[in-house]
């Protein structure tokens, strides 16, 4: 039998250990793991994604992608031919945002931010305030794989801008009801996880080990 060629795509300068929980039943799956590599000058997001799927080398694959991994793969669906797309913990559409964002879209807030900071996580781990920020901050060490200013500068803008006003009512859309970066009120349609936070692809690998063959088969 020919095996299901899947590949994972990460969130936004995370590395593919984010998936190094996730086990799917070799003798029916492979899995391939996809990484974030440096954006060109000016690069649109319909741009990268094309030079993305370079990186495929298979027929029909599933695409699956965390968070702004869950765009890129959606953008590269409109330019393959997939058999599915999943994306965990993201937005299918502009209007799935929260306020926040689309505020930082608008005001163009998101060029103020220190990106230059995030690559030295070591300090920013010296100034963090409460255990949830040292956690998160502690995960975003170990899991950060892209630090270069230009791609995070790249990827934040292009998250942001995002245009998509219609959704892809073939996508499938995994995500937690206490995801605190897309907030469960603003999210259609999608497969909602008890407990799951933004980064539930770490701590919730169990579900996802169980549920995804199901999924990607149906």
């Amino acid at each position: 039998m020919e095996k299901i060629p899947v590949y994972l795509m990460p969130g936004l300068a995370a590395s593919p250990k984010i998936f190094e929980h996730i086990s799917l039943p070799e003798n029916e799956f492979e899995i391939h793991l996809l990484e974030w590599f440096l954006p060109e000058k000016n690069e649109s997001l319909e741009h990268y994604a094309k030079r993305m799927t370079l990186e495929i080398k298979h027929e029909n694959p599933v695409l699956i992608g965390v968070s702004f991994g869950g765009i890129l793969v959606q953008e590269m669906t409109k330019l393959i031919a997939v058999r599915k797309t999943i994306i965990i913990s993201s937005v299918k559409c502009k209007q799935e945002f929260p306020l926040r964002l689309k505020l930082a879209e608008k005001t163009k807030a998101y060029k103020l931010v220190p990106t230059s900071l995030l690559s030295d996580v070591e300090k920013l781990l010296k100034y963090a305030v409460g255990e949830k920020a040292k956690e998160r901050l502690t995960l975003y060490k170990m899991y950060l794989s892209v630090n270069d200013k230009k791609y995070l500068d790249w990827a934040i803008e292009h998250v942001l801008i995002w245009d998509r006003n219609s959704i892809d009512d073939n996508v499938i859309h995994i995500h937690g009801d206490k995801d605190d970066v897309f907030p469960i009120k603003n999210i259609k349609n999608s497969i909602v996880v008890k407990g799951g936070t933004h980064a539930m692809i770490l701590f919730k690998y169990k579900w996802m080990n169980e549920n995804l063959p199901k999924l990607i088969k149906e």
